[in-house]
């Protein structure tokens, strides 16, 4: 299709603005708007007879309904793809914003992506070792998986999408697997940019890192385009170069906000709290774009951070997420008083596809038997917990003391770790069975005698 360019628009509302008398114009097309205040680009985002509804990408402050043309340019909106992308930082239009040169690449790759085959998905069975205990034992990430994490504001996710990026083992038992981090924000403070920048840097991780920024202060409407940006990217990556790629991707919340904001300005009829009707379908467009295909080496595994307005998971975000990912990692702020970190709320919190992504071979036989004691145990606690403020913790019986002690040594040794600090799953199974030590054995219903033998002293 060949550009066309047209002076002058009808009308202009918050970051769009109508385009009448065209033709030949198709959905998602880019265009470029030339102005006294310089060049915007942006895509058609509706088509009706003449009239063409356009969403800029940089924001329409500055103009006019005159003097401005519009260029229709016949193609998608491409990003240049180049493996040189390691270790470099871009806007949400994959502009180099670190100083150094752009990419320039023969490769473009359209940011809507490609619709995968579901007959060509291969079923994700290869575990991510995180180094976070919680997270490799009791909700096991695998390649290919969306894991999204359920947050709210003041929780520390920032730090653990950081410490994740860091620590994961994403290339395998080997090592010799290629892996990539593809790592974008939406609506980032300063601050929480400069953290992850010095927190990979810090780490010698950064040049396996490509970053995507969209900060508070910039155009809000950027932040529709940033994980297509990311995704894309990551496709690039796991497809055509056989990478093992993580996308972390924070915050989704930002993200749906400005999708609010955009169906608010074209008069469209709200859903819950305010949302476009479309907000599941639109998430999955990008939550869908993770796995992997047969016949391709690479894998993308994404781990999307959203912050839930009032903690209320039953927010539309972390609600329509639910019903796409494969699990969900929950972080509680009662943990977080406590001095927990990572404060993971262990009951809320699963992952669907770990079944089929541990055991012996990928991590170790008792992996299944231990976390499904862990969470027996520290469900039981939270009742006992319950019972002991209303009778007193003196008029609970041994076994029940014994349980809320666990929960306590369970909250302190096992969920809590530093920062810095990077367990293997061996490590983590060795302290969930030193964790069973304090307990008689016939609460220990779980586990299968033969690995009770295995792992835990004699006599005890």
């Amino acid at each position: 299709m060949l550009a066309r360019q047209y002076e002058g628009v009808s009308s202009i509302a918050g970051p769009l603005v109508v385009v009448e008398g065209i033709t030949d114009v198709a959905y998602d097309e880019l265009i470029e708007i030339h102005s006294a205040s310089g060049r915007r680009r942006g895509k058609v985002i509706e088509v009706s007879k003449d009239k063409a509804i356009v969403q800029v990408f940089e924001g329409t402050v500055g103009l006019n309904l005159k003097g401005v043309t519009v260029k229709f340019l016949g193609k998608p909106f491409e990003l240049t793809m180049s493996e040189s992308m390691l270790g470099r930082t871009f806007n949400a239009l994959g502009e180099a914003i670190d100083g150094g040169p752009q990419i320039v690449s023969t490769v473009k790759k359209d940011v809507n992506g490609e619709p995968i085959n579901p007959v060509a998905r291969e079923y994700p069975r290869d575990c991510i070792q995180t180094g976070i205990s919680a997270i490799d034992i009791l909700m096991t990430l695998v390649r290919g998986q969306k894991l999204p994490v359920f947050s709210g504001n003041g929780l520390p996710h920032n730090e653990l999408a950081s410490q994740i990026a860091r620590q994961a083992n994403i290339s395998g038992k080997g090592g010799n697997d290629k892996f990539a981090v593809i790592f974008a924000t939406m609506g980032a403070t300063h601050d929480t940019a400069e953290f992850f920048k010095r927190s990979f840097e810090e780490s010698g991780a950064f040049g396996k890192v490509v970053m995507f920024l969209n900060l508070a202060d910039d155009p809000s409407i950027e932040r529709i385009i940033v994980p297509r940006s990311a995704l894309t990217t990551a496709e690039y990556f796991a497809y055509e170069l056989g990478y093992h790629v993580l996308v972390i991707m924070t915050d989704i919340t930002n993200y749906c906000e400005s999708l609010r904001e955009i169906s608010s300005y074209r008069g469209e009829v709200p859903s819950r709290k305010g949302y476009p009707g479309y907000l599941y379908s639109d998430l999955a467009t990008l939550y869908e774009r993770a796995g992997k295909i047969h016949g391709k080496n690479g894998s993308i595994t994404q781990i999307p951070i959203m912050t839930m307005p009032n903690d209320d998971i039953t927010h539309p975000v972390p609600d329509m997420t639910g019903y796409i990912t494969e699990g969900q990692i929950v972080l509680s702020r009662s943990l977080l008083q406590k001095g927990v970190y990572p404060p993971i709320n262990i009951l809320p919190s699963l992952s669907r596809l770990m079944k089929d992504g541990i055991g012996e071979g990928r991590t170790r036989d008792d992996h299944q038997s231990v976390a499904s004691q862990l969470n027996a145990l520290y469900s039981k606690a939270q009742d006992v917990a319950a019972l002991a403020s209303v009778i007193g913790e003196d008029e609970l019986n041994d076994n029940d003391r014994k349980i809320l002690e666990f929960s306590r040594a369970y909250e302190s040794r096992f969920v809590k770790q530093g920062q810095q600090e990077n367990r293997s799953f061996i490590e983590s199974l060795d302290l969930s069975w030193d964790l069973f030590k304090a307990l008689p054995k016939d609460t220990l219903e779980r586990l299968p005698d033969q690995l009770m033998e295995k792992y835990l002293p004699k006599g005890k």
